[in-house]
């Protein structure tokens, strides 16, 4: 992996945020002009980031599966790229919807975030059609807008990269992540509803500290115990969440934008069967009696080596 240069799937989630997601018109032109954007993506973000080094800004690029097989027409494919199918359980459905580009970008200052996103529209505009776009912003200390602190179940920096960028295990993509992505609305006035006590039991983490709750306490229903993953040992398996919240008050529209990088797909599809069909006992999530995901979508972020080697082609 030293050898590689990869996308900063790894990075913290930052201040701001914009996600952006976009569909691909047909044609040669379409085709060619993506290319050539993606071929050039690293040196449109690096400039960037060598103007303003202080605002931490970086920005990933993925792809869904429909996408790949439209650009890259004589390559193999990532092994778990596929079109997201819907997870549908008894009581809510993890749906799945349409979008070809992804455009992750954080910066500290919500500018640099605008300023990509504009060169982006005026580049691709003529080939692309936008699907879906949000700004997110930091909460306070990290916090969902739920009042919760988010991505406390990520793996610490030093371990981050075995479990968001593709190892051996798919090596002519070794490097690259799977990112899926899903935007939350929350039913607040729900949500407000419920003492802190009772929302801690949906979270399964104390408000205030963050503390996690001690297991004679902790339903089995809490968001931190359906959660999660594990391989046939049973050993937990993480992925890189980046998750932010969004909002536009006046309209009454309080949302979360969860994004998972992951190694491999599967990990974080097994998450959301646990989330939405249930685990092992058949507990459902009961945060999803407060929280409606309206997206559902695929993308392989590949190395920036792969990137910028289209520009060769």
């Amino acid at each position: 992996m030293t050898n590689t240069r990869i996308q900063p799937v790894i990075s913290r989630p930052g201040e701001n945020a914009l996600f952006i997601v976009l569909g691909l018109k047909e044609g040669d032109s379409a085709v060619e002009t993506v290319i050539d954007f993606a071929a050039n993506f690293s040196a449109l973000t690096r400039s960037l980031s060598n103007r303003f080094p202080q605002s931490n800004f970086n920005a990933t690029l993925g792809f869904s599966s429909n996408a790949w097989d439209k650009l890259f027409v004589n390559q193999s494919k990532p092994s778990e790229l596929e079109t997201f199918q819907e997870i549908k359980g008894p009581k809510y459905t993890a749906v799945s919807t349409a979008g070809d580009l992804f455009f992750h970008i954080r910066a500290d200052r919500q500018a640099l975030c605008y300023e990509l996103g504009s060169i982006i529209q005026e580049q691709l505009s003529n080939v692309t059609y936008p699907v879906d776009e949000v700004h997110g912003f930091r909460y306070f200390d990290g916090r969902a807008i739920i009042g919760f602190v988010d991505g406390t179940e990520n793996p610490e920096p030093e371990i981050a990269a075995e479990y968001a960028l593709v190892g051996d295990e798919d090596v002519e993509f070794k490097g690259g992540s799977y990112a899926f992505i899903q935007k939350y609305i929350h039913d607040m006035d729900k949500w407000r509803g419920l003492s802190d006590e009772e929302q801690e039991k949906v979270i399964g983490r104390k408000k205030f500290n963050d503390v996690e709750l001690s297991d004679d306490v902790k339903p089995k229903t809490a968001h931190n115990v359906v959660s999660k993953a594990h391989d046939e040992q049973g050993n937990e398996l993480k992925i890189m969440r980046a998750n932010m919240p969004f909002s536009n008050p006046s309209k009454n529209e309080y949302g979360t934008f969860f994004i998972g990088y992951a190694r491999k797909f599967s990990v974080t599809r097994q998450m959301l069967e646990h989330m939405f069909q249930g685990d092992a006992e058949g507990n459902l999530d009961r945060l999803l009696d407060f929280s409606t995901a309206k997206t559902g979508t695929l993308f392989f972020v590949p190395t920036v080596d792969f990137l910028d080697d289209l520009g060769d082609e």
